[in-house]
């Protein structure tokens, strides 16, 4: 059956025999349309043959069709991975409405192309909806000052201590990232102290304000988003758990699903992936398990690992994964591994069993 969708899909024969690049294109935006139409209704194995056919295609046509693709393809929650990655590391062009946009790709994605590509790549990287510290500290690190601007002033990215130091270090002579840095909201004390010591008269005027004018002008658009970031449904709507599952269920099949694939998942940063498997493995519902590995109360999850016996290895790279890689502080996270250790396996069980007699109830 399979062979058959590929065959009707595409006949790469006779496409190889036509040398017209007017035909050529014509079908890679036909691809592209018809499985951006279709991506929620298909199997896990239809997305991997428009994968496959896609990823052949697109080597074989111009520039103005590879961003067609790319731009058709960039909305999508579910995509062909390989052919979002390769058009990612494409030229700017190509890459820049997937590296604003695309939820398929990853954050060890978005390093790999920050990394090895230009700062026309790295710029547009920085304008996504939310950034973890591993992205940004690659933007900060290889990023052009024009790069540093911006990520600086998106109020949805989180730094790390050496990733802040850098702006701040690289905003002793530029006024606009001095600016872009003083209206964020999560700078701690040192770096604000260090930002005043740097700052134009300017900048170092507004800092050291009561500034009620600007935070009033500021308050929709910080309330907005915090009150984005701290919805649940927000971040799982990001995630492709139909797929996940299919990839999961083969390893069921397989015999193959324990705590080593479910740290790998986790270590891999797919996070749907991760919580179905989680989900399998203590038999709780995929809906209660997704809700439980986003929330920034870690305990209910703690309390279903440690039943299971999970050991602090996988609990420490679970809590790393998706939503928590930009919710969770470093703070934060070595809490919650401390009280998993300091939990009685015991007491979780019975716990565990306490809510299931209050749901069958």
């Amino acid at each position: 059956m399979s062979e058959a969708f590929h065959t009707e899909l595409v006949n790469f024969q006779g496409l190889s025999a036509d040398s017209s690049a007017d035909r050529r294109a014509e079908l890679a935006r036909h691809v592209a349309v018809l499985f951006s139409l279709t991506s929620d209704k298909c199997s896990d194995e239809q997305v991997d043959i428009y994968d496959s056919v896609l990823l052949r295609l697109v080597d074989m046509v111009e520039v103005e069709v590879r961003r067609f693709v790319a731009e058709r393809l960039s909305e999508l929650r579910r995509g062909p991975e390989r052919t979002i990655r390769q058009l990612a590391g494409d030229q700017i062009d190509v890459a820049e409405s997937l590296l604003r946009k695309s939820t398929v790709l990853r954050d060890c994605d978005l390093v790999d192309i920050a990394g090895s590509n230009g700062n026309g790549h790295r710029l547009a990287i920085a304008e996504r909806e939310v950034l973890s510290e591993e992205v940004t500290d690659v933007l900060v690190r290889r990023g052009d000052i024009r790069v540093k601007r911006r990520v600086a002033a998106n109020q949805g990215a989180v730094f790390s201590t050496d990733g802040m130091a850098g702006l701040l270090d690289a905003a002793t002579d530029d006024p606009a990232l001095q600016t872009a840095l003083s209206e964020r909201n999560d700078l701690a004390e040192t770096e604000i102290e260090r930002l005043v010591t740097i700052a134009t008269g300017a900048v170092r005027e507004r800092l050291l304000s009561s500034g009620e004018n600007k935070e009033a002008e500021r308050l929709p658009q910080a309330a907005r988003i915090a009150v984005q970031r701290m919805s649940n449904e927000y971040w799982l709507s990001r995630y492709d758990f139909e797929t996940a599952r299919g990839r999961v269920m083969a390893l069921v099949r397989e015999g193959r699903l324990n705590e080593t694939s479910l740290r790998w998942f986790a270590a891999d940063d797919r996070f749907a992936e991760a919580v179905v498997a989680f989900a399998c493995l203590t038999k709780v519902g995929l809906h209660e398990a997704s809700h439980w590995m986003v929330r920034l109360d870690v305990e209910p999850f703690l309390i279903v690992a440690k039943a299971h016996g999970f050991s602090s290895l996988t609990v420490s790279t679970l809590l790393k994964v998706g939503p928590w890689r930009h919710r969770l502080s470093v703070q934060a996270r070595a809490q919650a591994v401390a009280m998993y250790e300091g939990m009685r396996q015991d007491e979780a069980i019975q716990k565990l069993s306490h809510w299931d007699d209050m749901i069958s109830h």
